[in-house]
């Protein structure tokens, strides 16, 4: 097979699981969209979109993921801060790389080779999303977590992932989780160093990546030199049913009523889903985040 031939993302798809965190190789940084002169152009050209997030390296661990930006701004526009990464100081995201008509490109060459391999396992592949991330050195990625299922690949630097569970309600509560999923917010979310001892580290270098799947809490710290993540990011029935059900406990949270952790009781799940629409008001003619959530690409600003 020639390298042409070769899949961006090398992974065991016999073994894999989708709600399991693992490791995995892949070829990226040879990409010509990922070179990092590539980079600087589309940052500038995403950042006329408003398609740019960005904060300073004072933010720390615990601080508020959601707020970051607002709490220790970068200053500098996108084209000095991705020039320069090696001084800037900062953290950037560019957002929705699927947006951007070249880039596109690259979001679906590379899961359009893992969708065929999920048909089995965790089919229904939609509101696919890619996200790059260019950070100077020590800086950190706050804890926080994600709704979506995220292969996180290291195409240049070196950086340091701690992962946690999907599970685990020591990291973050399932009310956390229910108020995450019900409207996005992360207040419940809290950083302390005593969960270090219950994460995954990885160290990640380039040609290395890790698969969380989605609502695994996570925080990334750069080491000591300019880094260039990319993220590959994807919905499927699976997660739109979880999410949902968490949107569903939140509701009757609020109204007193006792619930389970979601997953923790499946017969109770599977008597949830057909109701959760009432109790929510999610359905296809009321609520975006639904009809959102079954469209192929992401169009949502940031996560």
């Amino acid at each position: 097979m020639t390298d042409a031939a070769k899949p961006w993302l090398e992974l065991d798809w016999t073994a894999f699981d989708p709600w399991r965190i693992q490791h995995t190789r892949h070829r990226l940084a040879e990409h010509p969209l990922l070179k990092p002169f590539r980079i600087v152009e589309f940052g500038a050209r995403h950042e006329r979109n408003g398609r740019v997030r960005t904060h300073s390296s004072d933010a720390t661990a615990g601080t508020s993921f959601n707020d970051a930006p607002s709490i220790h701004p970068n200053n500098k526009s996108a084209g000095q801060t991705l020039a320069d990464i090696e001084h800037a100081k900062a953290w950037m995201s560019l957002l929705n790389i699927q947006t951007d008509d070249v880039y596109r490109g690259l979001v679906d060459e590379v899961l359009g080779e893992v969708e065929p391999h999920l048909a089995g396992k965790d089919p229904g592949m939609t509101y696919r999303g890619g996200w790059i991330f260019v950070t100077s050195p020590h800086t950190v990625t706050p804890f926080h977590m994600d709704k979506e299922h995220n292969f996180l690949c290291q195409v240049h630097g070196r950086k340091r992932i701690y992962v946690w569970d999907h599970r685990d309600q020591e990291a973050v509560s399932e009310a956390a989780r229910d108020l995450f999923h019900a409207n996005h917010s992360r207040e419940l979310v809290k950083w302390s160093e005593a969960l270090r001892s219950r994460a995954l580290m990885v160290e990640l270098e380039p040609g290395m990546g890790v698969y969380m799947p989605s609502s695994s809490p996570h925080l990334v710290e750069n080491l000591d030199g300019g880094s260039i993540t990319v993220s590959f990011t994807y919905y499927t029935a699976a997660t739109r049913r979880d999410s949902l059900l968490h949107r569903t406990h939140q509701r009757l949270r609020a109204k007193g009523l006792p619930v389970p952790a979601v997953g923790a009781s499946p017969w109770f799940d599977r008597l949830l889903v057909p109701v959760a629409p009432l109790v929510t008001g999610v359905d296809s003619g009321k609520d975006g985040r639904f009809v959102r959530d079954q469209l192929p690409y992401a169009e949502h600003l940031w996560t």
